[in-house]
């Protein structure tokens, strides 16, 4: 039996940033089990001591110490945090004290920097996230010229949430395109996409696995049967190697692994 504890990620803001770094440390673990908590917001000592009584709580039901995760900017609160019978690791402080021991210099100790509207990067972000949304399915072509890359594969492949990601994460503007019966009968792309080949990415994924997704969505319609998915996703395959488009598959690969492989390989760069 896997061995069973509950992680913390605390922070005086959203908490993200302690998520992050603190989920991609849990996941080497894989004998434990982790319960994950966010607590955002702990900005008052009434909320920290809040918090040393749940994590106390917390080692007592579970029979072990809980682990925090923390990005607390203020040392008062810090300080009563760290009272708790838990395993604290202040992910600030790991990196701060030594990065201001080589630069020579004291860090600002300013809350939530990362993720305020005041960061250079926060409008780049929503204004990528926009056009992703506004040239969502192929709902619109008009001045494709202005995105940064162009993803086309069958319906369900996984272009949305990956463009959503690349405008999100990197402020890139990422638009895209169904292949569609329609498309297949003639083998050639939509007239409104061949001046922008270059920028256009091919996203593909098995039809067992495409089969799944639509029947969830539709079940027990033409549109997701095992035949007509292998049908299209055969055909769209054939057409985006006719057109020398690169193409990904996605049957395995978490979103952040096809925003990164996209990225690298057509040779875009962070926009924020």
């Amino acid at each position: 039996m896997s061995l069973k504890r509950t992680a913390f990620f605390i922070s005086d803001r959203t908490g993200i940033t302690a998520e992050m770094l603190g989920h991609n440390l849990l996941t080497q673990f894989d004998e434990v089990s982790f319960s994950e908590v966010t607590m955002p917001f702990v900005d008052t000592e009434a909320k920290a001591w809040d918090t040393v009584a749940r994590l106390n709580k917390t080692g007592v039901d579970d029979g072990g110490r809980p682990l925090v995760f923390s990005t607390l900017v203020n040392a008062e609160l810090s300080g009563i945090v760290k009272q708790a019978d838990a395993l604290y690791l202040d992910c600030f402080q790991v990196f701060i004290a030594p990065m201001e021991d080589e630069l020579g210099v004291h860090s600002s100790h300013s809350v939530g920097r990362s993720h305020s509207v005041k960061n250079s990067g926060y409008y780049g972000r929503m204004d990528a996230v926009n056009f992703a949304l506004a040239y969502d399915d192929g709902q619109s072509t008009k001045d494709m010229d202005k995105a940064d890359i162009i993803l086309v594969g069958v319906s369900r492949s996984g272009k949305t949430p990956t463009c959503l990601y690349l405008g999100l994460q990197y402020g890139i503007r990422a638009a895209n395109y169904p292949l569609i019966p329609e498309d297949f009968e003639v083998m050639k792309l939509p007239a409104s996409l061949h001046a922008h080949r270059d920028k256009m990415f091919g996203l593909t994924i098995r039809p067992d696995r495409l089969h799944r997704i639509r029947n969830e969505r539709r079940p027990n319609s033409e549109y997701a049967s095992i035949k007509n998915c292998e049908r299209e996703v055969r055909s769209a395959e054939l057409l985006m190697r006719q057109e020398n488009i690169p193409v990904l598959d996605t049957t395995t690969r978490s979103i952040e692994e096809l925003a990164t492989f996209i990225l690298h390989h057509a040779h875009l760069g962070r926009h924020i």
